[in-house]
């Protein structure tokens, strides 16, 4: 069985085939991390740290195994895929440019959007076969139980040989390279959790995992992480607290927005922000995307009416109404019923298995269940040969609500709970995984919004770009390529956040900067209207929004 070292490597292994995960919409170029990275959203209260964590994995069911090193034993729940969903496009960065046309050109009667960010770019063991054999080391196991459809361990980790050991008896791939890795790890208290897939579950079973463990502040285990990382692998991770999430031993880096390929959808954000990153020390640094009021999220997940209610549910007495009870009350989105709902519902209305050999997924299987169970049945006997329904609705309505509805509503109560969100971002190669980041909040720092505007000059003809921070990119037009990031540093600063007071800026790069972009009260005036080329702004408009059409496809 393969090993997944932590929580960022099970994506780093995702391949092409996402769609398995059938929860991301398609890529924005300002939001590379769901390509090549993992997404987590902690929150901390009361010394307990609570990480929900989408693991991305494609991949035969049997390989699929996850190392996560710990501090505390957890408590685990299944998570919510729509969770990211929504704080994906919710808190994703809005880069745009807008048009204004100056001194003898003809006025605008209002301006012209243009240039945003593309939409379109972008058999494991049962849990009672872990092994307790006598190796000659005495156990590490801790607790042995399974949620949702994975089964689960927790290892002390204060004995690499046994923990290793462990491992290896319970058909746990070991890389080359891991002993040195999980060293740093093994600890007295410490502990390491290993998770995999139940006997018979599939890949597209895989779900986020909701972990509770006691920890004064969340943190990445990077240096795991490294042993099967990519390189350039994105990180993203979402901070619930009383103020802004700050990288407490990672620097912060303010990107230079000149650089940007903003009249072309800032296709170049990630290749930007690696380079940006690579400007500080070690390369050990975060970009903050957004920091503010997490009522952006407000009731996103759990809106008043979602759901219904258990008592309405158990009144759905046949299968076939008990899934429409569930569409109808928007347990799914877009008509697709979640994961952990489809494993909740397998538990009294089975998924024949032979219905996967006629290309038949569990997702066509319960959208279309009267028809399944009814006249499909009558003419294809052979698929339900076994086949046994254990229904009851009032049973299954009560396990719907403990298990899905009441832990979806008890996320959506956190962007109350806690008054800010920030959103942060960098990208990692394995060798610089030398650092487990923690984070922390800082109350007294500033708000960073999610709009960016950009201003496309058009005087007489001539078009520049002004940027949000003031500097002038000459002659930019669609489909030019970006200015070359040789031009000047990468990054605006580079700056250390602490749990109070401002930023300790540690690299200001903004003469350099100015000396390749000026500001715009340094640009010569125009020589007037004679002799001008005067430019019609509709064709202009139309032009843009065209090629921004084009670039959707």
């Amino acid at each position: 069985m393969k090993l997944l070292l932590s929580v960022l490597v099970v994506a780093a292994l995702w391949s092409q085939r996402a769609e398995a995960c059938g929860c991301f919409a398609p890529p924005n170029a300002v939001e590379p991390v769901v390509q090549a990275g993992e997404r987590i959203l902690f929150s901390v209260k009361n010394g307990q740290v609570t990480a929900h964590i989408q693991i991305q994995y494609a991949g035969d069911a049997k390989d699929f195994g996850w190392l996560l090193p710990l501090p505390s034993v957890p408590t685990l729940e299944v998570g919510s895929d729509e969770l990211f969903t929504r704080l994906g496009s919710t808190t994703q960065p809005n880069y745009r440019v807008q048009s204004e046309f100056r001194n003898s050109c003809p006025p605008q009667a209002q301006p012209i959007s243009f240039g945003c960010a593309p939409t379109a770019l972008l058999s494991g063991r049962s849990v009672n076969d872990f092994s307790t054999q006598d190796s000659g080391v005495a156990s590490p196991l801790v607790v042995a139980a399974s949620v949702g459809p994975y089964d689960y361990a927790v290892l002390k980790a204060d004995d690499q040989t046994a923990m290793l050991q462990w491992l290896q008896d319970n058909r746990f791939f070991i890389p080359t390279g891991i002993q040195s890795a999980v060293g740093r790890y093994i600890n007295p208290g410490a502990y390491f959790l290993a998770l995999k897939l139940k006997a018979g579950a599939s890949t597209g079973d895989v779900t986020p995992i909701v972990l509770h463990y006691a920890s004064a502040l969340p943190m990445i285990p990077l240096v795991l992480t490294s042993v099967g990382a990519q390189p350039n692998m994105g990180i993203q991770v979402w901070l619930l607290g009383e103020g802004r999430g700050i990288p407490r031993n990672f620097h912060h880096v303010v990107i230079n927005d000149a650089l940007l390929d903003w009249m072309n959808g800032v296709q170049n954000y990630s290749q930007v922000v690696t380079a940006a990153v690579a400007e500080a020390p070690d390369k050990h640094a975060f970009v903050t995307e957004y920091a503010g009021p997490s009522t952006v999220m407000k009731d996103q997940l759990a809106p008043s009416g979602r759901f219904g209610t258990q008592e309405a549910l158990a009144l759905r007495t046949t299968p076939q109404d008990f899934v429409s009870g569930l569409q109808s009350a928007n347990f799914g989105v877009d008509g697709v019923l979640p994961s952990p709902v489809v494993v909740l519902l397998e538990t009294q209305i089975p998924y024949p298995p032979a219905l996967a050999t006629m290309g038949i997924d569990e997702a066509r299987f319960f959208s279309n269940l009267g028809y399944y169970l009814g006249d499909f049945r009558t003419a294809n006997p052979q698929v339900f040969t076994g086949y046994t329904l254990s229904f009851d609705a009032p049973s299954l309505a009560q396990v719907m609500f403990e298990k899905y509805v009441t832990p979806m509503r008890a996320v959506n109560a956190l962007f109350t709970e806690f008054p800010t969100l920030t959103r942060l971002y960098t990208t990692l190669s394995p060798q610089d995984m030398t650092a487990d980041p923690v984070f922390a909040f800082n109350p007294s720092l500033p708000e960073v919004k999610l709009e960016h505007v950009a201003k496309a000059i058009v005087d007489c003809g001539a078009m520049h770009l002004e940027t949000e921070q003031g500097w002038v990119v000459e002659n930019a037009a669609l489909g030019a390529p970006p200015p070359s990031v040789s031009l000047a540093p990468v990054a605006l600063r580079v700056e250390v956040l602490a749990e109070e007071g401002a930023p300790t800026v540690t690299l200001d790069n903004t003469e350099a900067v100015h000396a390749a972009f000026k500001q715009p009260t340094e640009l010569p005036k125009p020589a007037g209207a004679s002799g001008c080329t005067v430019v019609d702004p509709m064709s202009l408009g139309l032009f843009f929004l065209l090629a921004a059409r084009r670039r959707r496809r």
